[in-house]
């Protein structure tokens, strides 16, 4: 019998590429729903049509429908007929609707992070014949947590860096509770960067600043350094995210299991730094600028709107976090499946950067 997926988050870019591999890759896929907020369907229907034309699927492949609801309702907002009818055939969920900005107001990232995730919770328990539950967290629930981090921990009374991080503690809290009763894989992924190959991404964030901060002052005649930058960065390609966790969440060693989808091996933040430098202006950083001055220079709403650079992302150069993937690795091993090495990847996402850098869709609003 072909399964049915239900996804949140779309027309996300890990939700978008979750389901082109998924199609791909699983001839057991026979309908993919996608929930989407009424503001959102023009632009999921226009996603959805250029998704079937990459995948060159016509009226062959799995059925897809969009369905309009909201994770901050009750049910999902998802009208009462169809509700009943995904209760009874639902077998895979993906839940991946978040606020994922770092900057977000408190009062935004509660509504969506954690009362949209425990109402996705509760409609999940819902389904009579659920497969697996994937929720997607993030390596940074740690909070400001520094020194190893395992899989299997999560609350050790740690503190956040911003409203983004707490949140979505708050919501894995939720999602862990369900362990007992309902077959439950957590994802928890560093920070997600372009293809590997392609470089190919729909949203200019994370070490993205990184090439915005380069890009605006390339005509300075030095570009320091930013602190010691002796945390480390983890930063991982979207394609080694969705082959991990298309495995893992198809098999049965992924239930009941959290994972790390990091970087095991990762560069400290001024190694990053000097490449993704090397890589966009063929020039190497020359001198240090201290992190607190950085901080106070980008306290100001004007510099950080022409930087384009959000203040927040500077927190990631001073928490030494070493994330644990044990878990990730002892499961994918035999899969083929790792995580490229990102000096390589850097190779990939810089060219594309430099070719999408106008694209104004692709950089986030800088507040």
């Amino acid at each position: 019998m072909a399964n049915h997926y239900f996804f949140t988050g779309f027309p996300g870019f890990i939700s978008i590429n979750l389901i082109k591999q998924l199609i791909k890759g699983n001839s057991d896929v026979g309908k993919i729903s996608l929930l989407v907020l009424p503001t959102m369907k023009t632009k999921a229907q226009e996603e959805l049509t250029q998704l079937k034309e990459e995948l060159n699927m016509g009226e062959s492949g799995p059925k897809f429908e969009l369905i309009l609801g909201d994770i901050t309702k009750p049910n999902l907002n998802i009208e009462t007929e169809t509700n009943k009818q995904l209760i009874d055939s639902v077998r895979y969920v993906f839940h991946l609707a978040a606020i994922y900005d770092l900057a977000v107001p408190k009062k935004l990232a509660y509504e969506v992070n954690v009362k949209g995730t425990a109402n996705v919770n509760q409609w999940v328990k819902s389904l009579k014949n659920l497969k697996r539950y994937v929720y997607f967290s993030t390596a940074y629930v740690a909070g400001k947590r520094q020194g190893p981090i395992l899989e299997t921990e999560l609350d050790k009374k740690q503190e956040f860096k911003n409203h983004y991080e707490h949140t979505k503690y708050e919501a894995e809290v939720l999602v862990e509770q369900l362990k007992e009763s309902v077959p439950l894989t957590i994802i928890r992924p560093g920070v997600v960067v372009g293809h590997s190959n392609s470089g190919e991404t729909t949203k200019f964030d994370g070490p993205y600043f990184l090439l915005n901060f380069f890009d605006r002052l390339r005509f300075s005649p030095i570009i320091p350094y930013l602190g010691k930058g002796e945390a480390e960065g983890n930063f991982v390609p979207i394609n080694y995210i969705i082959d991990a966790t298309i495995y893992l969440s198809h098999s049965d060693k992924g239930i009941g299991k959290t994972y790390h989808l990091t970087d095991s091996n990762p560069y400290q933040m001024k190694d990053i730094y000097r490449m993704m430098l090397e890589r966009l202006l063929n020039r190497k950083p020359l001198g240090t600028i201290p992190l607190l001055f950085a901080k106070v220079f980008l306290s100001f709403s004007i510099i950080r709107k022409w930087l384009k650079v959000e203040k927040e992302a500077l927190d990631y150069f001073t928490f030494k976090s070493e994330f644990d993937a044990t878990h990730s690795k002892l499961d994918l091993e035999g899969s083929g499946i790792a995580c490229p090495d990102f000096k390589n990847v850097i190779d990939a996402i810089v060219p594309y950067y430099e070719q999408h850098k106008h694209d104004e869709q692709k950089h986030i609003e800088i507040r």
